[in-house]
């Protein structure tokens, strides 16, 4: 019964997939699994010394960092990307999150993270947008690495501009000191995931990752949805 009444709202509200638009099967969920077979994977988990970590070699001391995709424009990545940011898809982030979640678990140079930290947007983007992109993913990975979720350590004091078409100084000096911390005992000597949707110049996530370093003892990584390839 619960299969026909799913048939007869597909006729009117069909499910599909985010990345390619093919119709989902019943056992599919937001990705169909053509798309999760073939979506380009980086695998850099795997390997310390990677295009991502190398964006803040003699910038900040990151411990490591890996993205899940590789992004390329006109890319099925790009397309669902743009579903999640700009479509309100939200269970896109959280769906990936869970995924790169099992990855990172296994990777001797994550599975000893004690708590992820979303890139935060200011309110008025909030507002906007109507939640924080890279929260959602946030939100995945915390479940499945089993790991505290933490979203009100970090703030921005100021909204920023778009970062779309700046170049890598312009972009570092659109975030340089928009970022603040708050409540910072509570992360005192912990490993701590910082995680942004798409990496492309690092520039925020070195401006959030220098801020987070005030803390005492504090060894910061960091994962993305997709990592930019130019």
């Amino acid at each position: 019964m619960m299969a026909l009444i799913e048939d007869f709202i597909s006729l009117f509200f069909p499910r599909v997939c985010n990345a390619c638009e093919a119709p989902l099967m019943h056992n599919e969920e937001i990705i169909c699994t053509s798309c999760l077979f073939h979506l380009p994977k980086t695998n850099f988990h795997r390997d310390q010394d990677n295009p991502v970590s190398s964006l803040f070699w003699g910038r900040v001391d990151i411990h490591a960092a890996a993205a899940c995709y590789y992004f390329r424009k006109g890319s099925k990545i790009q397309h669902l990307m743009h579903q999640f940011k700009y479509k309100g898809h939200k269970e896109v982030g959280v769906f990936i999150g869970g995924l790169y979640g099992d990855e990172l678990k296994k990777s001797p140079y994550f599975n000893t993270v004690n708590a992820v930290i979303p890139v935060p947007l200011h309110r008025k983007k909030i507002r906007k947008r109507g939640f924080n992109q890279s929260e959602q993913f946030a939100m995945g990975l915390s479940q499945t690495m089993k790991i505290d979720l933490v979203t009100s350590v970090l703030v921005r004091k100021t909204a920023s501009e778009t970062q779309t078409k700046k170049t890598k100084f312009k972009r570092w000096e659109n975030v340089k000191e928009i970022f603040d911390i708050e409540q910072a005992e509570t992360l005192e000597g912990k490993h701590l995931l910082l995680v942004d949707d798409v990496i492309t110049t690092g520039s925020t996530i070195e401006a959030c990752a220098t801020v987070l370093h005030q803390i005492p003892g504090v060894k910061v990584s960091v994962a993305g949805m997709a990592f930019t390839t130019f």
